[in-house]
């Protein structure tokens, strides 16, 4: 449920409103936008006399929201979430960068390629300690050692980083972690993503690879409902009944994201297309449909890599991908930061 207050409303007024509606063991969200002031009601709403409501002074409308997600719907909360990563900033108007190989193989790898994302304008860095694949016999990641080389290079570079969780029991390895990921499998992992709203770090949602927009938005909401509202949805293909890619990268839910919710929206075109010679198309689409930044898997040497080479770009690829891409961007009004 959803009330706007009149502009002209008194903080008494709006405090004894408040402290009523908490009495009747409902969460109470205060939101105040450019133009308009709404309080977000959370919980049992039933117990609620709209014709009350609708009777005080302070009170202008009274909205019940019929979806399911509440924290994550814009209806709630009208303007953009803005998602700040040691001074990047995710969501409005901003559009940011994050690349870097699929998975971590070594400390040199790892340096080498975030030295050549950032000189050609990635701002955070992505990189695999922990991975999971589909085979028990693929390599796994350097899981404690990879966070490690990822957080050296994190020293060595002022990159910011981003990387997958895969377990509760792993939560204290990522404590200087700057973004924790949650891939596609963990989508709805809902003990995992509990325990990450209590953590207040920025967290990167991945769509399942068969999930709808709002099953994706009420695991968003599983996370904000703990109290963590940093979340950053990204998508990254579904699973269709085409084989030619290894997903079909749903760019249509982008601009129904942006109605839906005011969280900040990216999208993965590597693990979307599968192919890397599909990663620029699909991104300069994406930046058409509104996206709010790209995730991209780069690598040195794709041929060798020992995770997902073929659908990694190379880094004289990647730099002239971002040039391509300002074109784009002037056009929608998106600013990348430099």
């Amino acid at each position: 449920m959803i009330i706007t207050l009149k502009n002209d409303s008194e903080e008494k007024q709006l405090k004894n409103l408040m402290d009523w509606i908490n009495s009747l063991g409902l969460q109470t969200h205060l939101v105040k936008g450019e133009n308009s002031t709404v309080l977000g009601l959370v919980g049992d709403t039933s117990r609620v006399d709209i014709g009350l409501l609708n009777s005080l002074d302070i009170v202008d409308t009274v909205t019940r929201i019929q979806e399911p997600y509440k924290n994550a719907n814009r209806k709630l909360h009208p303007d953009d979430t803005i998602v700040d990563v040691s001074g990047h900033c995710f969501g409005g108007i901003n559009f940011q960068l994050i690349a870097g190989p699929c998975s971590v193989e070594s400390e040199e790898q790892v340096l080498t390629i975030a030295r050549a994302v950032k000189k050609s304008g990635a701002t955070l860095l992505r990189g695999g300690a922990f991975k999971p694949r589909t085979s028990p016999y693929a390599f796994q990641g350097l899981r404690d050692k990879g966070l490690e080389i990822l957080l050296h290079a994190k020293k060595e570079t002022g990159m910011p980083i981003v990387t997958e969780i895969m377990n509760i029991n792993h939560l204290p390895l990522f404590e200087d972690v700057d973004v924790i990921q949650v891939g596609a499998r963990n989508m709805q992992n809902f003990e995992l993503l509990k325990e990450l709203g209590k953590t207040r770090k920025p967290i990167l949602l991945k769509r399942g690879l068969a999930n709808t927009i709002e099953e994706w938005l009420m695991s968003a909401e599983y996370i904000m409902s703990e109290g963590n509202t940093q979340v950053i949805l990204c998508e990254r293909g579904i699973r269709t009944f085409e084989p030619y890619t290894r997903n079909t990268l749903d760019l249509s839910a982008i601009p129904i994201l942006k109605e839906k919710t005011h969280l900040p929206v990216i999208v993965d075109p590597s693990h979307a297309s599968g192919l890397a010679r599909l990663v620029a198309p699909m991104s300069l689409a994406a930046v058409g449909a509104g996206a709010d930044g790209l995730i991209i898997e780069v690598h040195n040497d794709p041929p060798h890599a020992l995770c997902d080479g073929a659908q990694s770009l190379r880094p004289e690829q990647f730099d002239e991908l971002v040039k391509r891409l300002d074109v784009m961007l002037s056009v929608v009004s998106k600013v990348r930061e430099k």
